[in-house]
């Protein structure tokens, strides 16, 4: 595990129901030195408490990837390649999965292709672990759902066998890219939840916009890449609902401050966690002008105006409500 953060918290808690030792690399020496006395993340999750005799705890990433042979990433999109830089050794002989929702800003790519473009790796080594599930729940082990995307069905059920569980049931999908891309979309969409919720629009107006949302993520992943996916499924679907209504939602927390009046950058000091949705806004509504055949994107447009356009963000959505139906 490659992270210290509530998702990398939750993911190691559900891999030692299975495994008798997970690596794990932080950047943090003093959370590492914390967790190692008192149990627990200082940070994250604090309820949820490791035997520490089954970590193998480093701030050395070169360690970390060295002794494993399954990575899986879950290091903020914001600070992937600034943590790789730290990396000498080869990823070629690894499987690499992740679990990061969101744009690498170095490359403009998800985290599958910038793997495979910048590093070199096969596709049949990459794959995304996907909800809907949140850190939370998984720290209180309520039910919850995963799906585990990989181009090889033997490594997917590799992560899929480890990750499952009582209270962890998961699913085994192909749809590598459109899985990803969903899962760094609906953290756009969260967003428009939010602020929508923050202008003061009810629960009337959220089930209109996320039901346009779900159309406006199936016009853009088939874009992207098209093959037979039911946009449907918990991956696309599911988790679009969980993050945009759940109150566990950074994205959606992210989007009900700007909502509120907050500034982008007083709501980004106020929250301790990385709302990963800002950066896909701008990756996705610069990406969609590549397209040769143009798809209408009004959320995503809308979220971009008030976040990188400093639009008044009443207008811009008094005006979405119109593009809706």
């Amino acid at each position: 595990m490659l992270g210290g953060g509530s998702w990398a918290t939750a993911l190691v808690k559900m891999l030692l129901v299975n495994q008798d030792t997970v690596g794990w690399y932080m950047r943090n020496s003093d959370a590492i030195g914390f967790m190692k006395i008192q149990k627990h993340n200082p940070n994250y999750l604090t309820s949820v408490t490791f035997d520490t005799n089954k970590l193998a705890l480093t701030d050395d990433i070169n360690i970390a990837v060295k002794e494993a042979d399954v990575l899986i990433f879950a290091i903020p999109s914001a600070f992937l390649q600034s943590e790789l830089q730290n990396l000498t050794l080869s990823l070629k002989n690894k499987i690499i999965f992740s679990a990061i929702k969101g744009i690498v800003p170095e490359s403009g790519l998800i985290v599958g292709e910038h793997f495979h473009d910048r590093y070199d790796i096969p596709f049949d080594q990459i794959g995304v672990i996907t909800g809907p599930c949140h850190a939370e729940e998984v720290a209180l082990e309520r039910l919850s759902y995963l799906t585990i995307a990989c181009a090889d069905r033997k490594n997917a059920e590799l992560v899929a066998q480890n990750l499952s569980s009582d209270y962890i049931k998961t699913k085994i999908t192909k749809d590598i890219i459109g899985t990803e891309y969903a899962a760094m979309l609906k953290n756009i969409y969260a967003i428009a939840a939010g602020i929508s919720h923050g202008l003061g629009y009810g629960d009337n107006f959220q089930s209109v916009l996320m039901s346009n949302a779900i159309r406006e993520m199936k016009r853009y992943t088939k874009r992207i890449h098209k093959i037979d996916r039911n946009i449907n499924d918990s991956a696309y679907l599911g988790d679009l609902l969980v993050t945009g209504y759940s109150t566990f939602s950074r994205n959606r927390m992210f989007g009900n401050m700007i909502g509120k009046g907050y500034t982008v950058k007083s709501a980004q000091m106020e929250m301790r966690m990385i709302a990963e949705g800002y950066y896909a806004t701008k990756s996705a509504y610069e990406l969609k002008s590549n397209f040769k055949k143009k798809v209408k994107t009004p959320i995503i447009d809308a979220v971009y105006e008030v976040l990188y356009q400093d639009k008044n963000a009443k207008k811009v959505f008094a005006d979405l409500t119109d593009k809706l139906d």
